[in-house]
């Protein structure tokens, strides 16, 4: 059998002249590359998100909802 071929697809972002400095000091003290490091870091957020994304990920879209709910909160004034 023939192995499947990937497919990558490219991001670029841009850093200032002194981030750029502080990635490449850091990747030489760690004896690594800048594009191992980020993938490495971002590993978290695109590893097993292809087909759907677990609930407690989507933002929710009331975060203040607790304030609605008046008769779940303790009422310390009687």
């Amino acid at each position: 059998m023939k192995k499947r071929k990937k497919k990558f697809k490219s991001i670029s972002l841009k850093l200032s002249a002194r981030q750029m400095r502080s990635l490449l000091n850091y990747c030489e003290a760690r004896k690594t590359t800048p594009n191992k490091l980020i993938k490495n870091k971002i590993k978290y957020y695109t590893d097993g998100f292809d087909k759907i994304v677990p609930q407690k990920f989507y933002a929710q879209h009331n975060q203040l909802d607790l304030f609605d709910k008046a008769s779940e909160t303790l009422d310390i004034f009687g």
